[in-house]
């Protein structure tokens, strides 16, 4: 029996948006018995070269939610990303709705705040946001009940959202050919993701998982839906009963050849910040450059 609310006769509609530069999806859900949605994990685009921010793929979700009639009520982020920017105050601004993200946002506020030398204007405590959510809290997305899972080693602030039948798992999983994502950022760790995985794949069998990105191994094409019995069948890095120790070999292993992520400096400085972007003393959008940090 779950610890959490687990009601799989509700089957909310999720539409997925695929951002190609980020290789992230990011999705409306659609309380099955309202017109409520939330949007999960929204992407803003940065052309580095260029130092101009974008809303393109923030204006597909928009678009979707006012021409199907929905009432935006929450608008989730699952952790603080490291490869993309949060359009979520940007649509906010236009939609309302209440921005949440898990409570240990402020040990990731607390890490980078000192790597970004940020100084005491910069609040660590959350209160960009409007709800931090902690292991088994409920809200709720019309007359849908949900529920956040902590599932830290990627990042210590990783929830997992759980609408109805469907769970959206931020980096704790990608689809099973993809295995699952790297444990050595800051505040990492590759056993806690193991334990983390198991805590998903404890779900029932027909839950469905929705990825927050995938790569298209080998070739195959973008792909974002699966479920906890085919994780646990075909996960080529936890699945088939690979134990914790194997994991965490391999995973610090592999990890160990990864590149930093092309747009992990501008992330993290708009992310920790609940997807503003910081200003100068003049008021100026600005990011900063911290050299040989990371």
């Amino acid at each position: 029996m779950s610890a959490y609310p687990v009601n799989m006769e509700v089957h909310p509609e999720v539409t997925g948006f695929f951002d190609a530069d980020s290789n992230t999806i990011s999705y409306v859900v659609r309380d099955p018995a309202s017109e409520a949605c939330a949007v999960i994990d929204p992407v803003m685009e940065i052309d580095m070269a260029a130092g101009r921010i974008t809303h393109a793929e923030a204006d597909r979700l928009i678009a979707h939610i006012e021409t199907h009639g929905l009432r935006l009520e929450w608008i989730i982020e699952t952790h603080v990303h490291a490869d993309h920017l949060s359009a979520a105050p940007y649509i906010q601004d236009r939609l309302g709705g209440k921005i949440g993200i898990g409570e240990n946002i402020l040990i990731v506020q607390d890490t980078f705040g000192k790597i970004f030398n940020e100084g005491t204007e910069f609040q660590r405590d959350g209160s960009q946001f409007d709800r931090l959510f902690k292991d088994g809290d409920t809200y709720s997305v019309g007359e849908m009940t949900c529920f956040a899972m902590h599932t830290p080693g990627h990042t210590p602030a990783c929830m997992v959202h759980v609408m109805g039948d469907a769970a959206f798992v931020g980096d704790t999983l990608f689809m099973p050919d993809g295995g699952s994502a790297r444990a050595d950022f800051p505040g990492g760790d590759a056993g806690q993701l193991y334990d983390s995985i198991q805590k998903v794949l404890s779900l029932p069998d027909a839950m469905r998982l929705f990825m927050c990105h995938d790569y298209g191994p080998n070739g195959r094409d973008i792909a974002w839906e699966t479920t906890v019995a085919d994780e646990k069948a075909h996960n080529i890095h936890v699945g088939g009963g690979r134990t914790r120790e194997e994991f965490v070999k391999f995973r610090t292993e592999r990890d160990a050849t990864l590149a930093v992520p092309r747009l992990i400096l501008p992330s993290l400085q708009v992310n920790m910040r609940g997807g503003e972007v910081p200003t100068d003393p003049d008021g100026r959008p600005m990011l900063k450059l911290p050299l040989n940090r990371l």
